[in-house]
């Protein structure tokens, strides 16, 4: 049945088989790596790997950690829906891949930092390290529970699986390998969850060329319903997807994703050399083309078997995060297994996405919170609060599931989330490491106002959804359907066709600028330029942007070890600070520091 028209199968045998299969050797790869390194019980080791990884199994986790089961389910519905604009987001993975690579690898690889967020107390103070660490655990806490929860239930609606069973079931597996191997578990299991992913979308492209008589059919259908009109250059800011929102918001929403978010930082730093953790990056940027290349097919293919037959205006899903769902046990549930291994690259994408998002909280917590305020801790006992930690945050995990039920789409709210919060840390970020007269009063005014504001429209929009005049979905026809459900439409307050119409893309940028400017008017205003001791090896210099540490490849030879304050601006702001002994690879001059 593939016509749009009524229910469809739900799981065979088979298909409960594959899936419990597939999950299962996830799980037991996470197991291995955890029995093979259970000698190896230092912190180190369960939260970076003991900086022994390589760039392309680091690679694969990368791309995995955000090509969730969200990307999975949300990015082919969007194809079906709006086209094939969301491609341009190829454009934004290169510039950011460059961008972290270049700028922020360096420098955080050179100061050896386990948490990306100690570097905030090194260049500013305390207190925004505080911040910068309880912004990410909320942020991590809320997407977590929408990556955990929005698969589960769209496949709960269309294949009959239990919902909080599988919810449990997921937690469970992640707690259990992160809670025993650390790192190195997360990694490898995110390898094989990765290749579970793309061969879900192969099989559903494969099958539906089939059906429809080859990729080319496939390809006019989606050129005739207008879904290959994907380059929109109108600089309207409302619009929610054109060139400029997705080229210049995208990139800066995916470099704060990248270059200063846990999950991703702690992976590229556990390499075991600055060049591995360069070229993870560049790997990881051509697994995200091939995996949103794969997902925009699965959505034009789905379009072209549905083009006369709209399941989501017929009403035979209730959202269109169901509808890729949908299309997989309408054609392929002839085919016992295969459905299952769909709904296995579904899950794999969560567990991939909840394993990195437990180890990277674990992290942070220990290095910004427990440490510094119990520096008396052993080695062992660091060892036993990081597994009790990876227990705590899974079930937390799957607590804030039920918050993500009222989040509207799973990809833009999503996509939000990173915006709201990582912008205006982006904009920290970037004021610490450029600006030599940024002080810690600019640093935490810039952060809170650019907060305040993201998440006055982040919110504002989530109340009031953008109507169809700024987000343009496509027609979609129900010509061939028996029974139509008309839905109803609010007209949105007036407020919504303004600010809170804002593309989602440019919460990030938003949030940015405004903590990068209000933070230079306040340190200029609170002395900031006048001041003398900051530290040269907190700033990106020359050094870091022509790579001319590379040639040194072995960690024993190339590190220098120095104490140096946490806080750059010696005796100024932070008279209490403590030394922390910190790996220096190369300690620029003061003449190497690029000064604005």
């Amino acid at each position: 049945m593939v016509d749009g028209r009524g229910p469809v199968a739900l799981f065979s045998v088979w298909d409960y088989v594959v899936f419990v299969l597939i999950i299962l050797g996830a799980a037991g790869i996470g197991l291995f790596q955890a029995l093979r390194g259970r000698k190896e019980t230092s912190s180190a080791e369960f939260l970076l790997g003991g900086r022994q990884m390589t760039a392309v199994p680091v690679a694969m986790s990368l791309t995995a950690s955000f090509m969730s089961g969200i990307t999975v389910i949300g990015t082919p519905a969007e194809a079906y829906r709006f086209g094939t604009a969301f491609w341009l987001f190829c454009f934004s993975y290169s510039i950011m891949s460059t961008v972290t690579a270049e700028v922020f690898v360096p420098l955080f690889y050179r100061l050896g930092i386990t948490s990306t967020y100690e570097y905030l107390e090194m260049r500013f103070n305390k207190l925004i390290r505080v911040i910068g660490t309880s912004m990410f655990i909320v942020q991590t806490a809320l997407y977590t529970g929408m990556v955990i929860y929005a698969p589960a239930l769209a496949l709960n609606q269309i294949t009959g699986l239990d919902l909080w069973g599988v919810l449990v079931a997921t937690g469970t597996v992640c707690i259990i390998y992160c809670t025993l191997g650390g790192l190195k578990a997360v990694i490898w299991t995110d390898v094989f969850q990765m290749v579970i992913m793309l061969t879900g979308f192969v099989a559903v492209i494969a099958r539906g060329a089939v059906l429809r008589g080859g990729l080319g059919r496939i390809w006019e259908d989606a050129r005739q319903g207008g879904r290959l009109e994907a380059f929109d250059f109108d600089p309207d800011p409302l619009k929610r997807h054109t060139f400029w929102t997705i080229v210049v918001g995208g990139s800066l929403m995916w470099a704060s994703i990248y270059s200063i978010n846990q999950s991703q930082v702690q992976r590229y730093i556990s390499c075991r050399t600055l060049t591995h953790a360069k070229m993870s990056l560049y790997v990881n940027m051509v697994g995200l083309w091939v995996t949103v290349s794969l997902a925009m097919l699965s959505g034009l293919t789905m379009y072209s078997v549905y083009k006369d037959c709209d399941p989501l205006s017929n009403g035979d899903v209730d959202t269109s995060d169901q509808l890729l769902p949908y299309l997989v046990m309408d054609i392929l549930a002839a085919f016992p297994g295969i459905p299952g291994l769909f709904v296995a690259a579904a899950y794999s994408g969560t567990l991939s996405t909840v394993s990195s998002s437990i180890n990277a909280l674990v992290a942070v917590t220990v290095e910004d919170f427990l440490k510094p305020a119990l520096p008396s801790l052993t080695e062992r006992q660091v060892s036993w609060i990081n597994m009790g930690l990876s227990v705590f945050f899974g079930g937390l995990c799957i607590g804030m599931a039920g918050v993500a039920s009222l989040m509207g789409s799973v990809l833009q709210a999503a996509l939000s989330i990173f915006g709201m919060i990582s912008g205006p840390l982006l904009g920290i970020y970037i004021l610490g490491m450029f600006f030599r007269c940024a002080n810690s009063k600019g640093g935490l005014a810039g952060l809170i106002t650019g907060l305040i504001l993201t998440l006055w429209v982040g919110i504002g929009a989530q109340i009031y959804p953008p109507g169809p005049d700024k987000t343009l979905p496509l027609p979609l026809s129900t010509l061939g359907c028996t029974d139509i459900i008309n839905a109803t439409t609010v007209s949105p307050p007036a407020l919504a066709d303004s600010w809170y119409s804002l593309s989602y893309l440019y919460f990030c940028p938003v949030g940015t600028l405004t903590a990068m400017i209000v933070g230079i008017v306040v340190s200029a205003a609170t002395g900031g330029c006048k001041q003398r001791k900051v530290r040269p090896e907190l700033f990106v210099g020359k050094s870091d942007l022509i790579c001319s540490g590379c040639k040194r490849e072995s960690s024993e030879t190339s590190e220098l070890t120095e104490k140096i304050p946490y806080n750059a601006e010696v005796g100024i702001d932070n008279p209490d600070f403590s030394d922390k002994t910190i790996k220096i690879q190369e300690i620029q001059d003061m003449d190497s520091v690029t000064r604005f």
